[in-house]
């Protein structure tokens, strides 16, 4: 295999590369689980308004 010389040649070279394959139909994801916010995770933000 050469480096290609003119600008016909390379895209003479790329014209052979397969293009990507376009994606398949989504399918549904399932539905995210509620968020929840346990003690520990409020005891790091519960002085929160006394740093803004």
């Amino acid at each position: 295999m050469t480096e290609p010389e003119t600008m016909a040649e390379l895209i003479a070279d790329c014209a052979g590369i397969p293009r990507p394959q376009p994606p398949g139909p989504r399918t549904a994801r399932e539905p995210a689980h509620p968020w929840r916010v346990d003690e520990a995770c409020h005891a790091q933000v519960a002085d929160l308004d006394e740093y803004v």
